[in-house]
């Protein structure tokens, strides 16, 4: 049985692949639980970003890669995992090189908040709702307008969502920023 998490401590699910514990002054520890998204919920998200071969998918607290590695076979897009913890980033890199996509995409074991994300033109997230609530302004000062945000089970902050799909029971949530 695992030691309780300290009640300042903030539990991030990963893309529904992860748990990560990050202590209240963002100093990341790696508490790893993980637990893999279901592949309708995998699919729900990727349909609902309308994912293109144009697209650079970043997910954050990718786990074992499963997002990027289908958007880059299904839909030929790029994706970039952002993961803590170095045994998943190295069960992702194993898996593209199995899935033959390791050309097109890449994981870094890196912290969400502390990566550059305006490369992306989909982000997708399975975190809480206190790392969706921080993440708010980032999202908006790095992302592109036209950048699509799409959420495994968490809302983001206030923001209304353009879709919310129930899928095995839990919800999808899909945003796209603004045009200018």
């Amino acid at each position: 049985m695992r030691a309780p998490v300290r009640l300042h401590a903030l539990v991030l699910l990963a893309l529904g692949v992860s748990a990560i514990t990050l202590a209240a002054q963002s100093k990341p520890s790696l508490d790893i639980h993980y637990v893999p998204t279901p592949t309708a919920v995998v699919e729900t998200m990727l349909n609902l970003a309308r994912i293109t071969p144009q697209d650079v998918v970043y997910d954050l607290g990718s786990g074992d890669g499963r997002i990027v590695i289908t958007a880059a076979q299904k839909y030929g897009a790029r994706g970039v995992g952002v993961e803590l913890d170095p045994e998943l980033v190295k069960r992702a890199r194993q898996a593209a090189i199995k899935a033959g996509v390791q050309d097109k995409v890449s994981f870094s074991q890196a912290d969400l908040f502390k990566t550059d994300l305006s490369g992306a033109t989909v982000v997708t997230l399975y975190l809480s709702p206190s790392i969706n609530l921080r993440l708010e302004s980032k999202l908006k000062r790095e992302l592109k307008p036209g950048a699509r945000i799409v959420s495994h089970r968490f809302p983001i902050g206030t923001w209304q969502p353009e879709q919310d799909v129930v899928i095995e029971g839990t919800h999808v949530f899909f945003w796209s920023l603004p045009k200018s």
